[in-house]
């Protein structure tokens, strides 16, 4: 398999105000979300970044992202580094998160053709590919309905569909069925099968085992910033259900982890 991702020592850490630490119950002023995070993805693989609330996923994938800088390490997108070049990893990748505010203002036809053309998407492919994602995901019946008028499931659609507009080679999911209803996950995750199937690398985090199952051909488990087992699910699970799993190695690693 070909790596395409190339992810080495990864750190973050974030200053705490007095009010964050009274929350937290500690007396540290600094919280280490990602600690030490080194894993590899391939080409045309789903691979899933599985943890609790706060394990530190969506830093990581931030990282990955170029919105934050790591404190140290580095990752490699498709020859690109996320510390040197992140102007270009963004060329490269798609993201998505659950936390994603589209203008509420403006429509799902408008928001598509502006992130079209802030990529540089020439006109004519723009207008097809936008045809496809539409009709697919049935945003057409509201493409000039403005974003504060959409339900959720068809909110988060669009955003899927603006985040692809310049056709990555690798798409991160942050969370990508977090808060919709069961039709609209189940739409979701049967496109990132087919992105799959396309050949498309697809980095998806998230708390859910069933997913991961589901879509995941390797995976990664992250305790309290750390990656803690990294393998296919056939070797992680290893006659197991991945939450039973998850759960014994939790038990094995959590202690030695909050003692360092």
């Amino acid at each position: 398999m070909e790596p395409i991702l190339n992810v080495t020592g990864l750190k973050k850490t974030f200053k705490l105000s007095a009010k964050q630490q009274k929350i937290e119950k500690t007396n540290e002023k600094v919280k280490t979300a990602v600690n030490n995070l080194s894993f590899t993805a391939y080409r045309g693989e789903v691979f899933g970044l599985l943890g609790s609330n706060g394990a530190g996923k969506t830093t990581t994938l931030r990282m990955l992202a170029t919105l934050i800088k790591p404190d140290e390490g580095d990752a490699i997108v498709d020859g690109a580094s996320i510390v040197n070049h992140p102007e270009l990893v963004r060329t490269k990748i798609g993201f998505l998160t659950s936390e994603l505010k589209l203008e509420e203002f403006f429509t799902p036809n408008y928001l598509y053709d502006f992130f079209s053309e802030l990529h540089g998407v020439p006109a004519k492919e723009a207008a097809e590919r936008k045809q496809s994602y539409f009709e697919r995901f049935g945003i057409d019946k509201f493409a000039e309905v403005k974003v504060g008028n959409l339900s959720t499931g068809m909110k988060q659609k669009v955003s899927l569909v603006v985040s692809l507009v310049h056709d990555p080679d690798i798409i991160i999911f942050d969370e990508p069925t977090n808060g919709l209803d069961v039709l609209t996950a189940k739409v979701v995750t049967d496109f990132l099968q087919d992105l799959k199937e396309k050949g498309k690398t697809i980095i998806v985090s998230t708390h859910i085992f069933s997913l991961i199952e589901k879509i995941c051909d390797r995976v990664g488990m992250i305790i309290n910033g750390r990656m803690v087992a990294c393998d296919t699910l056939e070797a992680i699970c290893a006659g197991k259900t991945l939450e039973e799993r998850f759960f014994e190695i939790y038990e094995e690693k959590v202690g030695t982890i909050d003692e360092k």
